[in-house]
């Protein structure tokens, strides 16, 4: 099949199309045809190294985290799906590679596609859905009357995450530039600030929640705009204690973690907030409770360009200019 993969670690590294094998069926896999995969800032840092000390990939590997399509073969184990159903997924880590025309996804990853996208809006959704609930749902808990930042309204987290937070009842603040302002409006935000003229560290106070997708900088303003008891969740790092421990890395690594976000979690404390690290996970029944609020109406797709699938390298770079309003798609079939 074809395949773009990192031949080695590499700043702005090229991909490379190549064939490789199709991948093996395990007992509990289901084999996708894809259709559809997207293209997230994760597959930018993955192939510039940036993870591999807790990813480690052994290069050649097959980038992709987002697949639409539909499942051509299943293993003796799996139960919940049949061939010829529409699906999508985030493979579960270490065995992530959409860029690709097929890809063997256990089936506790994978959900049905929602009726009313089409693959490649489908596309769009898994990794940044899941993001955003995991953040929202799982760790947060939002209520209604809370008040929730989310950072950079217009990407890929954001688009989403604005969405499932006002559907949550929360009152819902963003950055973003002018010109995508009354985007995030018809998403749902209710305050909205350009970074480019404001400071939202000046604007904001008292939030429950922030979801931080941005550097140091804006981490260290943020923790100012939480009310006592608050809690903000970064997707962006630095990763924590926490997560190391879940992660079931070594001792040193451990030891790294709790380095990286010494000054963070010590700042959080003084002023009685919380401080986590997300890194998110697959999780098919998570995903298939997204399927339900897409084909309700309360969350819809933002999909900004669809590249052809001999063009991914295009869309990483893409991506890479942090332009792209919502998802940068690629049409695989």
């Amino acid at each position: 099949m074809k395949a773009f993969v990192v031949d080695k670690y590499k700043k702005k590294g090229a991909l490379r199309l190549t064939n490789v094998p199709e991948p093996e069926l395990q007992d509990d896999d289901v084999l996708v045809g894809i259709h559809a995969t997207a293209v997230n800032l994760l597959d930018s840092k993955l192939r510039d190294g940036e993870f591999k000390l807790i990813l480690p990939y052994r290069p050649p590997f097959v980038l992709g985290h987002d697949v639409a399509g539909t499942v051509v073969r299943t293993g003796p184990g799996v139960r919940r799906f049949k061939v010829g159903d529409e699906v999508y997924a985030r493979p579960r880590d270490h065995r992530v590679g959409t860029f690709a025309e097929f890809i063997a996804i256990n089936e506790a990853d994978v959900a049905l596609k929602p009726k009313n996208l089409s693959m490649t809006e489908a596309a769009s959704i898994p990794l940044v859905g899941l993001t955003a609930w995991q953040a929202l749902v799982e760790v947060g808990k939002v209520k209604p009357g809370q008040k929730v930042f989310i950072q950079a309204g217009s990407g890929g987290v954001g688009t989403f995450a604005i969405q499932l937070a006002k559907h949550l009842g929360a009152t819902v603040a963003t950055t973003t530039s002018a010109k995508n302002a009354e985007l995030v409006k018809s998403l749902g935000a209710d305050v909205v600030i350009d970074y480019k003229t404001q400071d939202f560290e000046k604007v904001l106070s008292g939030y429950d929640l922030v979801l931080n997708s941005q550097d140091p900088k804006t981490l260290d303003k943020s923790l100012g705009v939480l009310k006592p008891g608050g809690q903000l969740i970064s997707i962006s790092g630095p990763p924590d204690p926490a997560f190391a421990k879940e992660a079931g890395l070594n001792l040193f690594l451990k030891l790294i973690m709790r380095l990286l976000s010494r000054g963070v979690r010590k700042k959080a404390k003084r002023l009685g907030v919380r401080y986590s690290f997300l890194f998110m996970r697959a999780q098919g029944q998570q995903l298939s409770e997204i399927t339900s609020l897409i084909e309700s109406g309360v969350i819809r797709p933002v999909v900004d360009k669809v590249f052809p699938f001999e063009k991914t390298g295009d869309a990483l770079a893409y991506v890479e200019t942090g332009r792209a309003k919502g998802k940068v798609v690629v049409a695989v079939q």
